[in-house]
């Protein structure tokens, strides 16, 4: 049975446009809050690339896919390098959900991952922002500064380090 959480996040992962087939990458994903849902809705048709730089995460994050006979999850461990391991327009939606306290604006990290997402997200494709920890603002001008455009905001519920509140989504396309 899907906890209230679960629910949420497939909800709102479907609003923003993830659907059956889709290949998805979550870049962050820590324990799979939003990988999980993803893999749902993607079914075997899709694949959910789930990254992160935390290996206890990755490793409950892929026993708790398993135990849910979800052979769609593909692990992505990194150091925290932002340079992506996946062919060039290879993706349809990149999440980069709650990740900004690990990539301030400051940091020119940042600029590499946004072209990252960028190249390999295809021209159809949706860049998918949780902004926590970050001036919603600049962000937005910073990733429109990258060729993206803004295409729409989820406003409501979302879950944030577990806790159900209330937040925005920032959904941008290839300009």
């Amino acid at each position: 049975m899907k906890s209230r959480s679960d629910r949420l996040c497939e909800e709102v992962l479907r609003s923003i446009g993830i659907k059956r087939g889709s290949v998805v990458l979550d870049f962050g994903c820590g324990s799979g809050a939003y990988t999980i849902p993803a893999a749902r809705i993607v079914g075997e048709e899709g694949v959910v690339y789930a990254l992160d730089k935390d290996e206890v995460a990755l490793d409950e994050l892929m026993r708790r896919a398993g135990s849910e006979g979800l052979e769609n999850v593909r692990r992505i461990d990194t150091k925290g390098e932002v340079n992506l391991k996946l062919d060039d327009e290879s993706v349809d939606v990149v999440l980069l959900y709650d990740i900004f306290w690990y990539f301030p604006l400051s940091d020119p990290r940042l600029t590499s991952l946004l072209k990252e997402a960028y190249r390999v997200l295809r021209g159809s494709g949706l860049l998918s922002v949780l902004p926590k920890h970050i001036d919603p603002e600049r962000l937005r001008e910073k990733i429109e500064g990258i060729g993206f455009r803004l295409r729409s905001v989820y406003s409501g519920a979302v879950l944030h380090d577990g806790v159900i509140e209330k937040g925005q989504i920032l959904n941008f396309m290839k300009a």
